[in-house]
C-alpha cells in the first residue's frame, strides 16, 4: 500500500469504529480502558473521554440487583482474562452495565483479544442494549410457565372429576380426591363431612405426603365448631377462607381456634391453608381443609380459585352419592319387605338367605317363598323376574301373589300351577318374563315324604343327602313363565328315592362381595354343574333342610321282591307336565 493511499485507510478504519452498530470498548492487558466509540458512550450515559484509564469492571458490570459484582462471578472480566491469557474469544447475553443513571441495562457482548505487532495487547468488548429482547423473553418465558400451570391445574381437576363420578361411596369418593390433592396443591388434605343438617361432623380423610399412619390417627368425629371457627365458616357456605401464619398463631378464642383444626398443624404442621366447603343446590355437606408446609410457598389467588372449583364440584357429587344411598336403603327395605317370612312346617325345618351377588344391584327381581296349603302341603319357590330395578321387584310381588293364589286354589301338580301362571301373566300382567323352580313337598308326618317339583328355566337346585352325596335335579326344563312358547304334556312322572334327611339347595351360588362365587356347602361326592350353566349366571343361595321327624334315618338299601315292604321313607318325585 502506497503512502498515499494509508491516510484514506485510517479515515475509513476510524469511521466504521465511531459509527458501528455496537458499543465498543477496547481495554490493555490490566483490564483498564484504553478506547471507546462514541456508541458506547452513549449506551452507558457517559462520554468516552471520562471512562478511559478506568478499570472497565469497576465502572460497569453489575449484578441482576445492582450491587457490585465480585470479579471470579463475572462472566465479563473472566471472558476478557482469557482472550488476553490464551487468545480466546468469549459472549454471553446475560450480564448488566450500570448507567451512569445509575439505571441497569441488560446487554448482549462479545470479548475478542487485541493484537498489536504479532503480540496480545489487551481484549475488545462490543456490545448492544439487550434490555427490550430479555424483557420480550421474559415475558414469553412468564407466558409459557403459565399455560403449564394451567394446563396442569386443568388436568388436576379433570383428574378429580373422573374420580368424583368413579363410586357412589362417599366416604372412598372423599379419600380419592383428598389423595389427588397431595403434593399437587398441598402438603396435606383433609376433608370434613357433615352427616346431616345442623348434626356431627365428622373427618372422613386425612392424606399426607409423610406417615399414613398419622393422618390415619386424626380421622372420626370432630366436636362441635365456635361460630367463628374457619370451619364453621366454611360450612355454612361461605367463601374460601384462606389462613396464613399469623392466623394459624392465633390464641383459643379466635378463628381458627377449634381443637380439631389445631391438632391437624400440631401433628401435620403448615404455615399457610385453605378451607373451602362443599356445596351443592340443597345444602353445604363439608368443608376441604389443605395446607402447605416446610419451604413450599403460599397460596396464590389462582390456587384458591382452583381449590373453590374443586369444592363445587366435590359437592353435588357427594349429594348425589348420599341420594343414591337413601334410595338403595330404601329400595333393600321395600324388597326385604316383600319377602315373605318362612311358615312353620311340623315335618321340615325351612332356612332361607337372601344375599345380593353385586355390590350396587342390590334390588331385583329374584325371590324366594315357601308356605302351607290347606292340606299341609309345604310348597316351595324360587323365582327371578328378568331387571335387577325396582320396576323387577314391583313385578317380583305381583308374580309372588299370583303364584301363592294359584298354588291355594289349585290342586294339579306344580307344573299345571306354573302353566296357569303362564296364562295369567300372558292376558294380566305386565311383568316380563321370570324364571321359577316351584315344589310340593307332601307327605304323612312320619314319612314317606316326597317332592314334586317343576322348573320353568330356572337353573336346577341341589339335592343332597345325609351321607354326603348330591345330585342336580336337571331334567328338562320348561320354558320361563312369560315366554311365547308354552309348556305341552311331558312324560310320565319319573319317581325317585328321596334319601331321609336330605337337603335341596336350590339353584345358586353364594357370592362374595368381591364377586368370587362361594362353593355350596362341603359334600363329600359333589355333582359337577349342570350342563349350561355358567357359574357366572348363578347369583343368589338359599337353602332347605328337611328334618328327620320321628323316624330313625337308615341307610338306604336296594329294594328286592322277596322282602317285605321297607319301613317310611322319603322318595322325590318329577311333577308331569
Amino acid at each position: 500500500m502506497s503512502a498515499a493511499d494509508a491516510v484514506p485507510e485510517m479515515v475509513l478504519l476510524r469511521a466504521v469504529f465511531d459509527h458501528l452498530g455496537a458499543g465498543v470498548y477496547a481495554t490493555d492487558t490490566s483490564g483498564r480502558v484504553i478506547a471507546a466509540n462514541p456508541l458506547a458512550g452513549q449506551l452507558v450515559g457517559r462520554p468516552a473521554a471520562q471512562t478511559l484509564g478506568q478499570d472497565l469492571h469497576d465502572l460497569l458490570c453489575r449484578a441482576v440487583d445492582g450491587t457490585t459484582l465480585p470479579r471470579e462471578k463475572c462472566r465479563i472480566h473472566t471472558a476478557t482474562d482469557a482472550a488476553i491469557a490464551d487468545s480466546r474469544p468469549d459472549e454471553g447475553s446475560k450480564e448488566f452495565f450500570l448507567r451512569d443513571d445509575g439505571t441497569l441495562m441488560a446487554v448482549i457482548w462479545a470479548v475478542t483479544p487485541l493484537r498489536l505487532e504479532g503480540r496480545t495487547a489487551g481484549a475488545v468488548l462490543v456490545f448492544r442494549d439487550y434490555s427490550t429482547r430479555r424483557a420480550a423473553q421474559e415475558e414469553i418465558a412468564a407466558y409459557l410457565a403459565a399455560l403449564e400451570e394451567l394446563t396442569a391445574r386443568l388436568n388436576l381437576i379433570s383428574e378429580i372429576s373422573a374420580v368424583l363420578v368413579s363410586t357412589l361411596e362417599t366416604r372412598e369418593v372423599l379419600r380419592r380426591t383428598s389423595r389427588l390433592l397431595v403434593p399437587e396443591l398441598a402438603d396435606w388434605a383433609a376433608v370434613d363431612l357433615r352427616t346431616e343438617e345442623a348434626g356431627p361432623v365428622w373427618r372422613v380423610a386425612v392424606h399426607h405426603c409423610g406417615d399414613p399412619d398419622v393422618a390415619q390417627a386424626l380421622e372420626g368425629p370432630l366436636p362441635p365448631p365456635p361460630p367463628g371457627s374457619a370451619l364453621a365458616r366454611a360450612l355454612r357456605g361461605a367463601q374460601p377462607v384462606l389462613l396464613d401464619a399469623d392466623d394459624l398463631a392465633l390464641e383459643t378464642d379466635r378463628p381458627l381456634a377449634t381443637a380439631a383444626h389445631r391438632d391437624l398443624f400440631d401433628r401435620l404442621g403448615g404455615h399457610s391453608a385453605i378451607v373451602v366447603g362443599l356445596p351443592s343446590r340443597r345444602k353445604v355437606f363439608g368443608a376441604l381443609t389443605v395446607a402447605r408446609t416446610a419451604d413450599s410457598p403460599p397460596y396464590a389467588d389462582a390456587e384458591v380459585a382452583v381449590l373453590a372449583d374443586i369444592g363445587r364440584r366435590a359437592g353435588p357429587a357427594v349429594d348425589n352419592a348420599q341420594f343414591f344411598v337413601q334410595q338403595r336403603h330404601v329400595a333393600e327395605t321395600m324388597q326385604r319387605n316383600l319377602l315373605a317370612p318362612l311358615p312353620h312346617a311340623d315335618n321340615l325345618r325351612l332356612a332361607a338367605r337372601y344375599r345380593p351377588a353385586g355390590a350396587v344391584t342390590e334390588v331385583g327381581g329374584d325371590w324366594y317363598d315357601a308356605f302351607v296349603l290347606a292340606d299341609g302341603v309345604t310348597v316351595l319357590v324360587i323365582g327371578d323376574v328378568v331387571g335387577h330395578d325396582l320396576q323387577a321387584a314391583a313385578h317380583m310381588a305381583e308374580l309372588r301373589n299370583m303364584l301363592r293364589g294359584l298354588a291355594w286354589n289349585h290342586e294339579g301338580p306344580p307344573s299345571m300351577i306354573m302353566r296357569h301362571l303362564d296364562d295369567a301373566m300372558t292376558h294380566t300382567s305386565s311383568a316380563p318374563m321370570a324364571t321359577a323352580f316351584l315344589a310340593r313337598v307332601e307327605g304323612p308326618e312320619g314319612g314317606p315324604l316326597r317332592l314334586h317339583w317343576t322348573n320353568a328355566g330356572h337353573p336346577p337346585p341341589l339335592l343332597t343327602s345325609a351321607d354326603g352325596h348330591a345330585r342336580y335335579l336337571e331334567d328338562n326344563p320348561d320354558p320361563p313363565a312369560g315366554h311365547e312358547c308354552h309348556p305341552g304334556p311331558g312324560p310320565a312322572p319319573a319317581r325317585r328315592h328321596r334319601p331321609p334327611a336330605a337337603r335341596v339347595h336350590p339353584p345358586a351360588l353364594h357370592r362374595r362381595p368381591g364377586g368370587r362365587p362361594h362353593p355350596p356347602p362341603r359334600l363329600r361326592h359333589g355333582p359337577a354343574p349342570p350342563a349350561g350353566l355358567h357359574p357366572g349366571r348363578q347369583r343368589r343361595g338359599r337353602l332347605l333342610r328337611p328334618t328327620a321327624g320321628t323316624h330313625r334315618p337308615r341307610r338306604r338299601r336296594r329294594r328286592r321282591p322277596a322282602r317285605p315292604a321297607r319301613a317310611p321313607g322319603r322318595r322325590c318325585v318329577r311333577s308331569s307336565r
